[in-house]
């Protein structure tokens, strides 16, 4: 298990050295604002980790980015749909937009909703800055989130066992929280 742990911290930190490249081809500071919030999520998710002395979060929150940015690459190289400005056949999904919802919702779903609201801020506006700067239509921007939202959610338990959420369901309003024992 000790060598499987190794390769995917070597995926991971692969994954974030490709990142900058994106920042780097930017060509607009909607663009580039958007390209930062992308390096700051996965970055700020995999920090909690150590921040919160979280040994169990890391492996889950490996796996999770690791089969977000596969499940994206094989879709892009099977979909194959022309990006709205460019000749380059790799719209669908988003990259941007499934990496950040990843990390948001492993933000939210490890550490709760105090921290994933920011998260999920920052993961919509960098979905917004897809579209906006034609890169991406809005519909790669949503299957991208979606990947990034059901890996998150496939991996990642709560931090501690416990989890409060907010709860809304035909007109009932409160909050809910779930412990594992």
């Amino acid at each position: 298990m000790y060598f499987i742990n190794q390769g995917i911290k070597i995926s991971f930190i692969s994954a974030l050295c490709c990142l900058p490249m994106s920042v780097n081809a930017a060509t607009s500071g909607v663009e580039t604002s958007g390209d930062l919030g992308l390096l700051a999520l996965p970055l700020l998710a995999y920090g909690s980790t150590f921040y919160f002395d979280d040994g169990q979060g890391r492996p889950e929150f490996y796996k999770s980015i690791l089969s977000t940015a596969l499940a994206t690459q094989l879709l892009k190289v099977t979909v194959r749909k022309k990006r709205p400005i460019e000749d380059s056949y790799t719209s669908f999904p988003s990259g941007h937009a499934a990496i950040a919802f990843q990390s948001a919702t492993f933000i939210e779903q490890r550490y709760g909703w105090t921290y994933g609201i920011p998260a999920y801020a920052v993961a919509t506006y960098v979905g917004w800055t897809r579209v906006e700067s034609k890169e991406h239509y809005t519909i790669d921007v949503l299957a991208g989130a979606a990947i990034g939202v059901l890996t998150s959610l496939y991996f990642t338990t709560p931090y501690n066992g416990m989890h409060i959420n907010p709860y809304a369901n035909n007109g009932n309003y409160g909050i809910e929280l779930s412990a594992t024992f």
